[in-house]
């Protein structure tokens, strides 16, 4: 079976079930053979920009025909039986419109699957569905209940853990409070999160809100970023009234995880994902390694 996946996630999906796609996106980097594989969609925003610029490039993309296209052409050549896309968010992937309008200038007729997730059981559902059109549902299964318990195990360990009062950003200018999952990672790990509930989308939200949520924990995860990234626009934040005020900060338990690779990306990783927000939340879990999450403040630094 010829597969497209159009999507980070929707790779590592397809993976993890046995199978290796003939055509992914631009952003598929995991596991490492996806970065090999010809990429069937581009991008119209300049990744490198500041957070800012991408934000206005974002906006003006979507208002002049979307941040992404789909090289009709290569998608004809590699004859798909299958293309993987995504309806929870234009800006992250190529939507599921573009998509099928690419589909009907091709001489195959691939079934179109869409993933939509919005929380972590979605996730799950996703996998289930992804291995029916793969011909793989027991190796679905068999990964869905791996990753459920792992969940399970965090829940239980954490139970014991002392809570805080969290806030998870994936965009930093402007301010954006993570939204889909994420609210159920941070609760996953005994932690309170008030700025968004399961199921809502990360929105642009105002700097006073945060300072008004005074959390006790802040984890900095923009989209698409990797730690270096983060850093490099971590100024963002630093720079505005009251950052330092906030109890996270004086309290030192600032940190930024691979937003690129971890808490943006709800394939089978999001499990990892929740295994590294309870490492950084609590003292009773595995630090993640550096390449992973990185302290921001000096006392999570001697964590």
């Amino acid at each position: 079976m010829n597969v497209v996946t159009l999507l980070p996630s929707a790779t590592e999906v397809v993976f993890a079930l046995g199978v290796e796609p003939v055509g992914v996106s631009h952003e598929c980097d995991y596991p490492p053979a996806a970065a090999d594989l010809p990429a069937v969609e581009y991008s119209r925003v300049d990744a490198d920009a500041s957070t800012a610029e991408i934000d206005r490039q974002v906006q003006e993309a979507e208002e002049s025909g979307g941040v992404y296209g789909v090289d009709v052409d290569l998608l004809d050549e590699l004859d798909p039986d299958l293309v993987v896309t995504q309806g929870v968010c234009d800006v992250c992937a190529v939507d599921e419109v573009l998509v099928e309008d690419a589909v009907r200038e091709i001489d195959a007729n691939p079934e179109v699957l869409t993933t939509d997730p919005h929380s972590v059981g979605d996730v799950f559902d996703d996998v289930r569905s992804v291995g029916a059109a793969l011909g793989r549902e027991a190796e679905a299964r068999e990964l869905v209940a791996s990753l459920q318990g792992r969940v399970e195990a965090v829940r239980e360990r954490a139970a014991n853990c002392e809570p805080k009062r969290v806030a998870v950003l994936d965009w930093t200018d402007p301010v954006m409070v993570a939204g889909h999952w994420v609210p159920e990672l941070v609760e996953a790990a005994n932690c309170e999160y008030d700025m968004a509930a399961v199921r809502d989308p990360s929105t642009p939200r105002e700097w006073t809100d945060v300072r008004a949520y005074d959390p006790e924990a802040l984890v900095v995860a923009p989209c698409g970023y990797d730690l270096a990234q983060t850093r490099a626009n971590l100024s963002d934040l630093t720079d505005r009234p009251g950052w330092e005020e906030l109890t996270a900060v004086q309290e030192g338990d600032v940190w930024a995880i691979d937003g690129n690779h971890y808490l943006n990306r709800p394939g089978p990783r999001v499990v990892d994902s929740l295994e590294h927000l309870a490492g950084v939340l609590h003292d009773g879990f595995e630090t993640p390694s550096r390449d992973v999450a990185a302290p921001l403040s000096n006392r999570s630094a001697v964590r």
